[in-house]
């Protein structure tokens, strides 16, 4: 029976799996994403998601309570000073994991982990919208707009030939 049993240990005894977790939460941060095997990745997610919770509210103790956990100090800095105001607003699910296919060393799954809001090919938001368009060439705009330039040039060509004719005629 698994009662109780909660974490995925990993094969590490707890002080390696904490140093493990720590490291790559810290390189998640830095990188926006990583590669790794799905396990490690599954356990990230876990281990990270809370931090990056705690970052929304930048207050002492909960800098305090992140650095516990992550042990580097520039990776704090970055998650709060950048992370946080750019998921501020979604209530959870920071992190997402891509499955890549099997290593050729080990054939071990691996998997891409990543920031959520960090990714530009998921991100509806950011993108610029498209124009339209359409196969049939109908009328433009624009056209209607030039021709009247193009008219007041006629005009005023007219007139400067008109007084030169008068010039000529005196």
């Amino acid at each position: 029976m698994r009662h109780g049993k909660k974490h995925n240990h990993l094969g590490r005894k707890t002080a390696h799996r904490k140093s493990m977790l720590a490291n790559m939460a810290s390189s998640l941060i830095e990188h926006k994403r990583i590669n790794t095997t799905v396990a490690k990745a599954k356990a990230l997610k876990v281990f990270v998601e809370p931090l990056i919770t705690k970052s929304k509210t930048d207050t002492t103790h909960n800098r305090r309570l992140v650095f516990a956990k992550l042990r580097q100090k520039e990776a704090v800095a970055e998650l709060f000073r950048d992370v946080a105001p750019k998921v501020g607003d979604r209530p959870g699910g920071y992190t997402r994991v891509i499955k890549l296919g099997n290593r050729l060393g080990d054939n071990a799954d691996m998997a891409l982990i990543e920031l959520v809001d960090y990714n530009e090919t998921y991100n509806l938001k950011d993108k610029p919208e498209k124009k339209k368009s359409t196969r049939r060439g109908g009328r433009k705009k624009s056209s209607s707009q030039d021709s009247a330039p193009q008219t007041e040039n006629k005009t005023e060509e007219n007139k400067s030939s008109e007084n030169k004719e008068d010039k000529k005629e005196d």
